[in-house]
């Protein structure tokens, strides 16, 4: 953790709102995948009797170490942080000697802690390396990746990860600075390529944010980690077991929704007309939006969705 990173703040999103769906059980195993600077964490084990356990997880090195240090620090017998994907979460509930959780919850994206260091290379508004990796101690930074990469290459990235219609263009410009011998390595070249490259933009909306955006999420797989993770936890969750993912992007979003929808659904298979349908898995209990005062006070808060499911023992349509 760098000594600048104390100064900084995480404001959580649908903080009590979270905490409530997912908490039916006391003196249960809960895990929250995306620990961060512990917002939920800690509220979580206000609402967790003595034999319940907390098993967060974080890819972020720097939140591990927060997590037992400093003002961030979780002291609870009852509290673990583990070093990992949420993706491997599987391993990380085995490793504790359990089998099924009582509930997980998955905070995706950037942490405030994140965007807010310069030297994380996350955010446009600071000029610093551009890493953007969540996981410093492994993995291509996106400055290599740039440097590396083809037009095609670049192009496909932010035009799938970002919904970025400039996206060739942008890819060009990056291709000809670096052949003319400047590679793209900080956040601040970035944003100025972008900026010469991009026609017209959305009032109120940097010309950068969509190019950032779709390399953070390629460089840290992030939309791989939030599949396999949502399909570890459906496995992982006991019945009655409650999962809670708050997203902040469609392409996020869409994911979650699909995955519900999909395991809400029983299964018929057409070459059996006769055998009983596979059953459901997850009932969906709806999504969440956050309040107006939470969006005033918070505004990163405004495009946040939070979305409850909660794993079923349904056979023939009947719970068992």
């Amino acid at each position: 953790m760098t000594p600048r990173e104390t100064s900084f703040t995480h404001d959580t999103v649908l903080l009590e709102e979270a905490v409530e769906a997912l908490v039916t059980r006391p003196d249960g195993v809960y895990v929250d995948g995306t620990f961060g600077r512990g917002g939920h964490s800690r509220l979580l084990l206000e609402r967790l009797g003595p034999g319940g356990r907390l098993l967060a997880i974080d890819r972020d090195p720097e939140a591990v170490i927060a997590a037992s240090a400093g003002n961030t620090r979780v002291d609870d017998p009852r509290f673990s942080i583990h070093h990992a994907p949420f993706a491997q979460m599987a391993h990380v509930i085995a490793e504790a000697g359990f089998d099924r959780v009582d509930g997980v919850l998955l905070d995706i994206g950037v942490s405030s802690p994140q965007i807010d260091n310069p030297e994380r290379g996350f955010s446009f508004r600071f000029d610093g390396p551009l890493d953007m990796r969540m996981d410093t101690t492994r993995g291509e930074s996106a400055a290599d990746f740039l440097a590396r990469a083809d037009e095609r290459q670049i192009a496909e990235v932010i035009k799938n990860h970002g919904e970025e219609r400039f996206a060739l263009s942008i890819a060009k410009a990056i291709v000809a600075r670096r052949a003319a011998g400047q590679p793209v390595r900080t956040t601040a070249e970035l944003s100025s390529l972008v900026a010469g490259a991009v026609r017209t933009r959305e009032p109120g909306q940097n010309p950068a944010t969509r190019t950032f955006q779709a390399l953070r999420i390629f460089v840290n797989g992030e939309l791989e980690e939030l599949e396999q993770g949502l399909s570890a936890a459906v496995e992982l969750l006991a019945p009655g077991g409650r999962l809670v993912v708050i997203s902040f992007h469609s392409l996020e979003d869409r994911i979650v929704k699909t995955l519900i929808a999909r395991e809400s659904r029983s299964v018929f298979d057409r070459r059996a007309p006769f055998a009983e349908p596979t059953p459901s898995r997850l009932a969906s209990l709806g999504r969440v939006k956050p309040s107006d005062a939470e969006v005033a006070r918070n505004p990163r808060a405004r495009s946040a969705v939070m979305r409850v499911a909660e794993r079923t023992d349904v056979v023939g349509g009947a719970a068992s």
